[in-house]
């Protein structure tokens, strides 16, 4: 899933690639991509696109009066073109969700790979119209968002850390795989309730988020859209690396599955040593 790194690279480059282009027409292609009708996505053609924001993961497009929100999902992606082929694109064939045809004769088509659609787009007057926009906490990469402001946010805690930090209403843009590599980069058990969090290790979480979400950043910083993801794969340490060995002391990661996810972690690093209980291997060993 493209997170919070990932999108702010797809701002970059779409502010330098799309701002100022008129839109020529809008073509859904799968059923399911378009989350509202009222306007309709016709309402844009002939607009100029005037910027392009991000929301946690979600990108913002405006045009005119109007927002075009766009969430990538768990397998969405953006593919910018400068031309696109003369024959017109099927409906409902392959992974092509949407199109967007610009007056230069290029733009962007919205893909989503499997069988699980949830790529997500909106057309609405107001970004805050979208829910999942409106629910969203503070981004961990505002100049705002300190340390107080962090550990405000986790007072009153009760949930597991991996947990808290992959709530889009607590922290808007951290998945899976940055909570992931923002505790191995602190040194703590995904498990660990964040009740129990010292103040010292507060300050550890806090520097930890905020360091291995800019350095992201910064590695994707130029990156071109079509190359993001394996730039992303490129600098996790650890999560989707089980088996390999940890960078910093060797063992082996290790891996939790769940029915839908997975997590990955360093024993030695996080976890004093003792490996986590995984409850799917365990029920094939009985």
């Amino acid at each position: 899933m493209p997170e919070l790194p990932e999108v702010e690279a797809l701002r970059e480059f779409l502010g330098e690639h799309l701002v100022g282009q008129e839109i020529a027409r809008v073509v859904p292609l799968a059923i399911s991509v378009l989350k509202t009708y009222d306007p309709p996505l016709s309402a844009l053609e002939g607009q100029t696109v005037a910027a392009v924001d991000r929301h946690g993961k979600w990108l913002d497009l405006t045009a005119g009066e109007l927002h075009l929100v766009v969430h990538l999902a768990r397998a969405g992606w953006l593919q910018w073109k400068d031309e696109f082929p003369a024959v017109p694109p099927r409906p409902g064939k392959g992974p092509l969700a949407l199109r967007a045809y610009l007056a230069s004769g290029g733009g962007f088509d919205l893909t989503e790979a499997g069988t699980a659609k949830r790529l997500a787009v909106h057309l609405v007057h107001d970004a805050a119209e979208v829910p999942g926009v409106a629910r969203l906490g503070p981004d961990p990469l505002a100049d705002d968002f300190d340390r107080a402001a962090f550990a405000a946010l986790l007072a009153g805690e009760r949930r597991q850390i991996k947990g808290a930090l992959r709530d889009q209403s607590l922290v808007a843009g951290i998945g899976n795989a940055y909570s992931d590599e923002i505790l191995h980069a602190a040194k703590m058990s995904p498990f660990k309730p964040v009740q129990n969090l010292s103040e010292d290790e507060t300050t550890l979480l806090y520097e930890a988020l905020r360091a291995t979400l800019s350095e992201a950043v910064e590695r994707s910083h130029g990156v071109a859209a079509g190359r993001l993801k394996a730039e992303k794969k490129s600098g996790l340490r650890v999560h989707g690396r089980a088996g390999e060995p940890c960078p910093v002391c060797g063992d082996m990661i290790r891996e939790v599955s769940f029915s839908d996810s997975s997590l990955q972690y360093c024993a030695t690093c996080q976890t004093g040593g003792k490996p986590l209980a995984d409850r799917r291997l365990s029920r094939l060993l009985k």
